[in-house]
């Protein structure tokens, strides 16, 4: 049986169309009432965006799913994970202020943020896990997992080392403590010295203190002590002369297959209450894990809503591959998947294929237009 996936368009003439009226008519095909029940600690998952990063979900469109929440006598939280790299959301005081910042206040949500993994991302419950490729057991944040039920508000887009993140990344990365994060990213990063140009950002950012400057022949250059790298990438994204590269490109077939299976283990205690919604608005290359927003790829597309959370980010990757590029692309990018031509050495499919043998999802989805 083909998963349902309800996707709303981003035409609008009327009151009655505007977003968060999309937003609340997915809620109810999808049946909001046979997920989230009277009572139950719903936490809404999503990203609050990194600071200085303005293509983040609009904080309009989660108050109306907190107002369905509500409706159905839920007890809603926002929340979301500390990061594992440094930035405005490696802790739980800056990740407040942060979200603050971009409008995600008790006040103006109706509803409390809880950090999820605790002050500094240690809150954590060991889930044991059976029959999978990488994981005998994971680390989800206790607050995700002791929560009654989810809903998962994930913004669509691309990503330097996934290639995108949609609701599986949501999931994985997203619910993952410090130590879940550390297992899924398991590799590491080396330096080109000859694109070197020593410029030293790699070093200030990297916030495990693994860069240091070597000097070869009179001539600097980064150098990243595998011992002490975790892995997290954020030295590739401040790195202009792109030096910084992957131990080896397979780590990232395997990185995405990690994915896959944190996301299984970040549902597994809670069949049949949790369900997705994805936004395809303001598809840039880039997770909204930078401080920074890039134009986007494609123009916005839709919201899409599903159970099922393999089906909605294959839908909405079909959905992107199809869309006219804007940026210069053979054929008008019709038809191309974005993602693997702005990230050439991601294996982003691999998430698919390895979430359905694992059981994530079905890929064999219906696209219900609404």
């Amino acid at each position: 049986m083909k998963a349902k996936v309800y996707f709303t368009d981003m035409r609008c003439r009327k009151e009655a169309e505007n977003k968060t009226a999309k937003v609340e008519k997915l809620c109810e095909h999808i049946g909001i009432n046979n997920f989230i029940k009277k009572n139950d600690l719903t936490a809404i998952k999503l990203h609050f965006g990194e600071f200085g990063n303005d293509t983040h979900l609009r904080p309009q469109l989660v108050r109306k799913v907190v107002d369905l929440a509500k409706q159905a006598g839920a007890n809603p939280f926002l929340t979301d994970t500390n990061t594992l790299y440094s930035g405005s959301r490696k802790n739980s005081v800056d990740h407040l202020e942060t979200a603050y910042a971009h409008g995600f206040g008790p006040a103006t949500m109706n509803a409390p943020i809880i950090i999820a993994d605790g002050l500094n991302g240690k809150n954590t419950m060991e889930v044991p896990v059976e029959n999978l490729k990488y994981f005998q057991k994971t680390f989800i944040a206790r607050e995700i997992y002791e929560a009654d039920s989810m809903i998962v508000l994930s913004h669509f887009k691309g990503h330097l080392v996934a290639g995108f993140g949609g609701a599986i990344k949501n999931l994985a990365m997203g619910c993952a403590s410090f130590w879940g994060k550390r297992a899924q990213h398991d590799t590491r990063v080396k330096v080109n010295a000859e694109n070197c140009i020593a410029c030293g950002n790699c070093l200030k950012i990297c916030p495990a203190h693994a860069v240091s400057m070597k000097k070869e022949e009179n001539a600097k250059h980064a150098f990243v002590d595998r011992n002490k790298c975790i892995g997290c990438f954020e030295c590739q994204t401040v790195c202009a002369p792109k030096a910084i590269v992957n131990e080896h490109d397979s780590d990232l077939s395997s990185f995405v297959e990690r994915i896959a299976e944190y996301a299984y283990s970040a549902i597994q205690n809670k069949k049949n209450k949790v369900f997705y919604v994805n936004f395809l608005l303001n598809i840039t290359p880039d997770c909204d894990c930078v401080s920074w927003s890039d134009a986007p790829m494609v123009a916005d597309i839709g919201i899409l809503a599903s159970t099922d959370p393999l089906a909605i980010d294959k839908a909405s990757y079909d959905l992107v591959t199809r869309a006219k590029s804007l940026q210069p692309m053979e054929n008008d990018g019709i038809n191309i998947d974005k993602f693997a031509h702005r990230w050439e050495k991601t294996h982003g499919y691999n998430i698919f294929t390895h979430g359905e043998k694992i059981g994530l999802g079905s890929l064999d989805y219906e696209l219900i237009k609404i």
